[in-house]
């Protein structure tokens, strides 16, 4: 502890006195406006370096790189050890055929056996997306879910949505995919927000238990998107880079809370639909209460897309989590960039410690190894998605 006193400093034991005393003295009380700055909670003394401005010009967060002088064994891994199927990708639909060729050319070089693609649309493209994919040399690498249009909701509209979602459905789509803008953009045709557990939408998550598909959910985003963007924020700098990514304006936007809240109650309240949460339900970085959830609702399940930074970063606690729900969690990666795969692959697969992730502005931190069974790879990876999702493609994989 430091306090100024005119132009002397007293540290340690004569400053906390003189704090205490402050109370009982007229004019002391003033020597806690003096005191130093506020030091961490449980420091006893400044820190060497404490105040000093630096001398040298300083970095933007986008040109510090420091180089690690740390020497560990390092296991990069380009392929993954037993075939994939990506539960979360997108691409265009219909996929012309030039574009299908060099996506599966990309595949066979990561062990992808099968990637289900989310855009699928509905009604006619979504069929024209089915034919492509059937008529191309690769019928077996690609599979669609259906989605629908949340736009300007009033009384029916559930009933109708689930109509098209069957015949979709019945046409050949495997699963159907709701994406972040329930909850967060769509409004009802009263001018409302289009909350992600209104009544309306009950016929459509009923339509998917009845028909035995899963619903893939992306509901709200990152916490802190919804944070006060100051430099405590970690996703300061993806923030500023994507204007589009702020929901920090409550006249606009509702709070992560509330829209997290809203998901729950709709999972509880159709226990019959298979519900898989994209990006682990943004909770990676607390899987415990990820852990809450999923022991309470059995029936829901997680995809790892976009979210290794939070699992490399805790090996520990993420290693553990994939194995006690070994069967509840799929592999999925969003953005079908090739070149990021192997991150994956080498966080999942080895022990490596202290690498390099591939975005900066996700995480300006490390990734450490979880270096998890074989066995339960080989979930993470195919077994639990053609589990839970009927009607997939089975070529290609193992027992």
């Amino acid at each position: 502890m430091a306090l100024r006193l005119g132009n002397r400093i007293l540290v340690g034991g004569v400053a906390a006195v003189l704090l205490a005393l402050a109370p009982c003295y007229p004019g002391v009380g003033d020597l806690r406006a003096q005191s130093a700055p506020a030091q961490t909670p449980g420091q006893i003394r400044p820190r060497p370096a404490e105040g000093r401005q630096p001398e040298l010009p300083l970095p933007n967060i986008r040109e510090y790189k420091p180089k690690s002088t740390l020497v560990v064994p390092q296991h990069p891994v380009a392929r993954a050890k037993f075939p994939v199927i990506d539960i979360h990708s997108h691409h265009p639909t219909p996929i012309t055929s030039e574009q299908f060729a060099k996506v599966v050319q990309a595949m066979d070089q990561q062990n992808l056996r099968l990637l289900i693609n989310l855009s699928g649309g509905w009604g006619d493209r979504l069929r024209q997306g089915l034919d492509a994919i059937k008529n191309s040399p690769y019928p077996d690498r690609m599979v669609l879910f259906a989605n629908v249009d949340f736009s300007n909701i009033g009384p029916g509209s559930g009933e109708r949505l689930a109509k098209q979602l069957e015949a979709d459905i019945k046409a050949g789509a495997k699963g159907f995919k709701v994406f972040k803008d329930l909850g967060l953009h769509e409004h009802k045709a009263d001018g409302s927000r289009l909350k992600v557990d209104d009544p309306e939408l009950d016929p459509i998550w009923e339509t998917c238990a009845r028909m035995n598909v899963p619903a893939l959910i992306h509901i709200a985003d990152p916490q802190m998107f919804f944070e006060p963007l100051d430099f405590s924020n970690e996703r300061y700098l993806e923030l500023s880079l994507y204007p589009g990514r702020r929901y920090q304006d409550r006249s606009k936007f509702p709070s992560f809370e509330e829209l997290i809240g809203e998901r729950d109650r709709m999972l509880a309240k159709h226990p019959n639909t298979r519900f898989i949460l994209a990006h682990m339900g943004w909770h990676g970085s607390d899987l415990a209460r990820l852990s809450r959830l999923m022991d309470r609702l059995p029936n829901v399940y997680v995809d790892i897309a976009a979210v290794l930074y939070d699992l490399g970063r805790q090996p520990r606690a993420a290693r553990e989590f994939l194995i006690k729900y070994q069967d509840r969690v799929l592999f999925g990666k969003d953005s079908f960039q090739p070149d990021e795969y192997p991150y994956y692959w080498r966080t999942f697969e080895t022990p490596d410690e202290y690498f390099d992730y591939y975005r900066d502005y996700h995480a300006f931190w490390k990734l450490y190894g979880l270096d998890l069974p074989d066995p339960v790879l080989k979930k993470l990876y195919y077994k639990n998605a053609l589990r839970i999702t009927p009607g997939l493609p089975r070529n290609g994989f193992p027992d």
